[in-house]
């Protein structure tokens, strides 16, 4: 590891990180190593990249001390947060200030930062096309990533602005997958009407990490948004039914009644969905297809994902 340029992985025994780790070690000659970082170094995830051949360290978002020290004498760092751990657009964002601070206390060369629009540029507070939650959020968990991008620009942190996409992977482990109607029919509802929501196999997100990362400078200071295709909510069915072998079909339902559906974080997806139907040109025409498959050639699309994970999805 002496002779190659170590990154520090955020969120490593997760969807986007464990990509972004797993393209490293795919690579031995690629001049990179990867250092994963992770809460609990003694998890079977943990323990498996360990086993791959990285270097697994201890590390708390919620302290810059555990991470400047976690980031010492890395070359790069891939940066995140989960907003879905605990709900808090407040705590995405302190979270984000802790990554950044100890990338320049570290003296980081390059950070790749997982982030997303904030909505808040598009739309004020006190707009009634959509609610705001929490009292200063549209769509708390793009907002607050999308604050976060400054976090990194004032300290002068060399940083790329790694613009991400909707997850496939949502349909396996979020309960987004295909469900039974009250007439026996499969369906999936993605309230986007006919606009495309921009979507990508979540290991492609870390493929594409690594693809800045090879590429040197030439991104840093850039905003690079990313996906697999962009596809309607008709077009996903589509494709699931062909993967399935059974109809299945997009449900059509307005953003207030998918708010109203009550699972932890429904009004801030109900809300997402209307930002990227109504907002449909600016956010789907900075998720370059042609330009994440030049950063990452392996890139899927989803008639690709279906064949490789169709059979992981819950079929209610």
């Amino acid at each position: 590891m002496a002779d190659k340029k170590i990154i520090a992985v955020v969120g490593a025994t997760g969807a986007q990180g464990g990509g972004l780790v797993r393209a490293i070690l795919d690579d031995p000659n690629g001049g990179f190593a990867a250092r994963a970082l992770t809460r609990k170094t003694s998890s079977d995830k943990a323990q498996a990249l360990a086993q791959a051949g990285a270097e697994v360290v201890e590390a708390d978002l919620d302290s810059i001390e555990s991470l400047t020290k976690a980031f010492s004498g890395a070359y790069g760092v891939f940066a995140l947060t989960n907003f879905w751990e605990h709900f808090s657009g407040e705590k995405e964002l302190e979270q984000a200030r802790n990554l950044a601070e100890a990338a320049k206390r570290a003296g980081v060369k390059h950070v790749v930062w997982s982030t997303l629009e904030d909505s808040r540029t598009f739309m004020s507070l006190d707009d009634p096309r959509m609610p705001t939650l929490h009292g200063k959020y549209k769509v708390a968990h793009f907002d607050a990533k999308g604050e976060g991008d400054a976090e990194f620009a004032r300290r002068g942190v060399p940083t790329t602005y790694l613009l991400t996409s909707f997850y496939w992977d949502n349909f396996i482990h979020f309960g987004m997958g295909p469900t039974a109607g009250p007439d026996g029919v499969l369906g999936i509802t993605i309230p986007m009407g006919d606009r495309p929501l921009p979507g990508i196999a979540a290991e492609d997100i870390g493929k594409c990490a690594y693809g800045i990362f090879k590429a040197g400078d030439k991104y840093i200071g850039k905003r690079v948004g990313i996906a697999g295709e962009h596809l309607t909510s008709a077009q996903m069915a589509a494709g699931f039914s062909k993967a399935l072998g059974r109809t299945v079909r997009s449900n059509d339902v307005s953003w207030d009644v998918y708010r109203s559906f009550g699972f932890p974080g429904a009004d801030d997806l109900g809300n997402m969905f209307q930002f990227n139907h109504d907002f449909n040109d600016a956010f789907a025409g900075v998720r370059s297809v042609a330009e994440s498959r030049r950063l990452n050639p392996e890139l899927q699309s989803f008639e690709q994902w279906l064949a490789k994970n169709a059979k992981q999805v819950p079929v209610g």
